[in-house]
């Protein structure tokens, strides 16, 4: 299953942006700052500028969804990189993660 769009998607007002790296290094960072914009209402996440990012990027693209689902609205990922979907695929997560196209 190939989740990624063709083309960017433009984000929302209620979307936050993943950052440039997204790494075992920045992980716990990027973890609580989404987090609190999910608190705030955020809705999705853009994923554009992500350029460096590793396993640990899944787990707290997941994590997210789980803190979203738990108020009671899906978090969108949108412009998701096709080295991290490609990822998620080899790791089984990639129907977990609600790739907006």
């Amino acid at each position: 299953m190939n989740n990624i769009a063709s083309a960017p998607v433009s984000p929302s007002a209620n979307t936050f942006d993943s950052g440039s790296t997204l790494t075992h290094a920045s992980a716990k960072a990027a973890l609580a700052a989404g987090l609190a914009r999910i608190g705030s209402g955020a809705t999705a996440v853009d994923c554009a500028a992500l350029t460096q990012f590793d396993s640990s990027a899944l787990a707290v693209l997941l994590a997210w969804q789980r803190a979203a689902t738990a108020r009671g609205t899906p978090l969108a990922i949108v412009n998701l990189p096709a080295g991290l979907s490609s990822l998620a695929q080899a790791y089984g997560v990639d129907s977990l993660l609600p790739v907006r196209h």
